[in-house]
């Protein structure tokens, strides 16, 4: 973040808002000046107390507080914020805002607010999908204001269906897409491919490396954060997929020459960080791995060439990224590729640097283009992945 910028926080009368202070606290750690409403229905549910505690500014509850006349509070929140949050949002809030009423703290600034709101639904199912307030979520999405859609789940009354309220960390990820970043990627298509492929043995081995996707997710969700809309095709990982990222999961290196090959055709960018295994058995006669005095023999052929396949299929203005790990001659062998390959530049790991490469938080590259080395010193997998887009943004022109 360039500032530190203000998230306001509005919490309501649902029960869900036991958990708000969770998502406070996230807010926090990241670095974010948040500043919290609690009408008085939200009062009886949790204290304003950990919310003043967690950060560090006072809670504000009423419209008229006395406690400091040098200005009206609700107007002057409503300048400050960067955006506003309203979570859980009840029904009675959403009606309120369809028809513009401002009978409190939270309703009176959030009329104020010109910044971006986001609406977290939370009610028992049957209020949720009641057909007023189905009608008034439209209205609200229509003038622009952005609906989390509640999960499905076992209710605090008791029932179980949709009204649940999405997760702090995953409210916390949409806050973050809305204003984390500079929109810079608007318009713009980016493809990304991570994690490791596997190929089949026999129904219990396979052939596999040490790709964790790190990397690839981390600049999946880079791009998304600065504005782009981003493929992301992903090997087996433990990861959590990015939020607003379409994600195609696949498993072998043709299952992901296939998605790639069909999502490229739509590609603006496409960075291939995966790391594909380069080989994969071969159909025996009897279908079964050869064994040759007692040692295991296992017939191996080359997997699809994706990025040298994407090399040579490029459309026009379409700009292609790779990655090289290379364990000696690095900027030799990463040059080689970037010719060989028709790329437009190659991202070198350097495997030496201990912290770098696979499974790590961190990462030593070297970004090569025809032109120019940029070497960058050891830094988080998020720092790097936009370090690598604003290069590809420089280079694009």
């Amino acid at each position: 973040m360039s500032h530190k910028k203000t998230v306001l926080l509005g919490v309501t009368g649902g029960i869900a808002a036991y958990k708000i202070p969770n998502l406070c606290s996230i807010l926090v750690k990241k670095g974010y000046n948040v500043e919290t409403i609690l009408t008085e229905n939200a009062q009886k549910i949790v204290s304003p107390i950990p919310f003043e505690s967690l950060s560090g500014n006072r809670c504000h509850v009423d419209t008229f507080d006395p406690m400091d006349t040098s200005k009206v509070e609700h107007i002057a929140l409503a300048q400050q914020a960067d955006i506003l949050v309203i979570a859980p949002a009840s029904a009675n809030i959403l009606a309120k805002l369809r028809y513009g009423l401002a009978d409190d703290m939270l309703s009176t600034t959030a009329l104020a607010c010109t910044c971006k709101t986001i609406l977290v639904p939370a009610m028992n199912t049957n209020m949720y999908e009641n057909p007023a307030t189905q009608e008034n979520l439209s209205v609200l999405r229509d003038r622009g204001f952005i609906i989390m859609e509640p999960a499905s789940g076992r209710l605090a009354c008791g029932a179980v269906g949709t009204g649940k309220m999405p997760e702090p960390s995953d409210i916390f990820d949409r806050i973050e897409a809305e204003i984390a970043c500079q929109k810079d990627l608007t318009g713009l298509r980016v493809l990304v491919t991570a994690g490791p492929t596997q190929e089949p043995i026999d129904p219990v081995r396979y052939i596999t490396n040490h790709s964790s996707g790190k990397m690839g997710y981390a600049i999946a969700h880079a791009a998304m954060l600065r504005g782009a809309d981003v493929v992301l095709v992903s090997g087996q990982t433990a990861l959590k997929h990015p939020p607003l990222v379409k994600t195609i999961p696949i498993v072998t290196a043709q299952d992901m020459f296939e998605a790639v090959t069909r999502e490229a055709e739509n590609a603006d960018i496409i960075i291939k960080a995966a790391a594909v295994a380069d080989y994969t058995p071969t159909e025996t006669a009897d279908n079964k791995i050869k064994k040759t005095d007692g040692d295991m023999s296992i017939p191996l052929k080359r997997t699809q060439d994706i990025l040298g396949y994407l090399g040579t299929h490029r459309k026009p203005g379409q700009f292609l990224c790779g990655f090289s790990m290379e364990t000696q001659n690095m900027l030799e062998n990463s040059r080689k590729k970037l010719t060989k390959k028709n790329l437009d530049m190659v991202v070198a790991n350097n495997l030496k640097v201990e912290g770098a490469g696979f499974q790590g938080n961190t990462n030593c590259i070297t970004l090569i283009t025809a032109n120019d080395t940029t070497e960058l010193p050891m830094m988080d997998k998020e720092e790097a992945a936009h370090e690598i887009l604003s290069k590809i943004l420089t280079m694009r022109g």
